[in-house]
C-alpha cells in the first residue's frame, strides 16, 4: 500500500529530517512510529499526503509516485487519506455536524463547499460517521463546547465521513488525559479492526505503541533504526532508538491504568 525507497527529506534551511528510508506499510496494519522530539516522526507521516513533499527517493501510495502529483491530482489523492491532528484541527465556532461535512470538501468543487452545498449522501455519511464515533448527540453544538476528547473524535469522525483507505494520526492523545487517551485509543483501534482502515500514528508514548499497534516502527535522526512487531520491542530496542535506557515512567508515562 505505502512503499518508501531511498527516501529522503531535506528542509530549505538545510536540516536533513530523513535519510534513506525503506520502508513498506501493508492495508490493513496498525503502524505506531516512536522516537525523541525532532527525530523525524512527523515528518515520515506528513511525507505520505505530500504535506510535506520528499527531495530524494521514491514514494508511492497505491502504486501511485507521490513525487508526481498536484493540483486537482493531489486533492483527489487526499480524499483517500485522513488525517488526524494533536490540535484536533477543528473550526471551533461550528457545529460538530458541520467541522465532520468538511471531510467531503475534497468530492466537491469550491464553489459548492464555500456555499455549504452538501448533497444529502453527504449529509448522511456525516451523520453515520458521528454515530460510529459516539457522538451523535452532539451534531448540532459548537466544537468549542466539547471536551478535549470528544473533539478528537469529531477528528476521527471527520477522517471516517471522508471514507479513507488510510488514517495518519500527528500525536492525536499528546494533549489528552490519561483516561481519556486510552477511549480514543481504543476508538482507533475499532477503527483498525472493524472498517480494515490503515492506521499510521507518531506516538509519544510507549507504552500505547506496544499496547495498540501490532508493527513499531523507531527512527533516530532522520534514520529507521528498528522495525518490528510490537511484542519485538525490548529494552535494548528501546535504548537504540532513544540513545539511553528509558526510565520507568518514561515508558508508562501515560498511566498505569494501560497495563490494567
Amino acid at each position: 500500500m505505502i512503499k518508501f525507497v531511498n527516501v529522503e527529506k531535506t528542509y530549505p534551511n538545510g536540516f536533513q529530517a530523513l535519510k534513506d528510508i525503506n520502508l513498506e506499510i501493508h492495508e490493513g496494519e496498525f503502524v505506531a512510529i516512536i522516537g525523541l522530539s525532532g527525530a523525524g516522526k512527523s515528518t515520515l507521516l506528513r511525507t505520505i499526503n505530500k504535506i510535506h513533499p520528499i527531495t530524494g527517493g521514491t514514494l508511492y501510495v497505491d502504486n501511485v509516485d507521490v513525487s508526481t502529483i498536484q493540483g486537482k491530482e493531489l486533492r483527489y489523492f487526499r480524499r483517500n487519506i485522513g488525517m488526524i491532528f494533536q490540535s484536533f484541527n477543528l473550526v471551533k465556532r461550528m457545529s460538530v455536524f458541520k467541522n465532520v461535512l468538511s471531510g467531503r470538501v475534497a468530492y466537491h468543487s469550491t464553489f459548492k463547499t464555500m456555499f455549504g452545498l452538501f448533497p444529502k449522501k453527504d449529509q448522511l455519511l456525516a451523520l453515520e460517521a458521528l454515530d460510529k464515533m459516539g457522538i451523535l448527540d452532539k451534531a448540532f453544538e459548537r466544537a468549542d463546547r466539547l471536551s478535549g476528547g470528544q473533539m478528537q473524535r469529531v477528528a476521527l469522525a471527520r477522517a471516517l465521513a471522508q471514507e479513507p483507505k488510510l488514517i495518519l494520526a500527528d500525536e492525536p492523545v499528546a494533549s489528552l488525559d490519561p483516561i481519556t487517551t486510552l477511549s480514543v485509543m481504543d476508538d482507533f483501534l475499532r477503527i483498525n479492526k472493524e472498517f480494515g482502515i490503515t492506521i499510521i500514528t507518531n506516538m509519544h508514548h510507549v507504552d500505547l505503541a506496544l499496547k495498540y499497534a501490532t508493527r513499531v516502527i523507531g527512527i533516530k535522526e532522520g534514520r529507521i533504526v528498528f522495525d518490528g512487531k510490537s511484542e519485538e520491542v525490548t529494552e535494548q530496542v528501546l535504548e537504540q532508538v532513544y540513545g539511553r535506557k528509558l526510565t520507568k515512567d518514561e515508558v508508562l508515562d501515560a498511566a498505569e491504568v494501560v497495563l490494567s
